[in-house]
């Protein structure tokens, strides 16, 4: 599993933290489709690609849990799953799909 996100990626964009709180962008738009979704950001022009619809599932409610670690558990994902679930969330917060709402309390 994971995120065929835009092929550009931008520089100096914080490190992805995964006990941190993220939400979906503002300007980005989640299109379902039976493999997953399309993710259209109107700001940059940018589409990813999402290829789970378990992934569609964490990305949608990240900004309901203290942390993505929380929001991959609560969308059932497992364990041994997760790394691959944390490198597509890592690509979505470096072109700034997804962004860092702050630290877990």
């Amino acid at each position: 599993m994971e995120c065929a996100a835009s092929t550009e990626t931008e520089r100096g964009a914080e490190a992805f933290d995964p006990h941190s709180r993220y939400a979906l962008s503002a300007s980005v738009s989640v299109r379902p489709e039976p493999f997953g979704a399309l993710l259209y950001d109107f700001h940059t022009r940018r589409l990813a690609f999402l290829k789970s619809p378990q992934l569609v599932t964490v990305v949608r409610t990240l900004h309901n849990h203290s942390s993505v670690h929380a929001a991959l558990s609560s969308a059932g994902v497992h364990t041994e799953d997760q790394p691959h679930y944390l490198h597509a969330l890592a690509g979505l917060a470096a072109t700034g799909t997804i962004t860092n709402e702050g630290h877990a309390r």
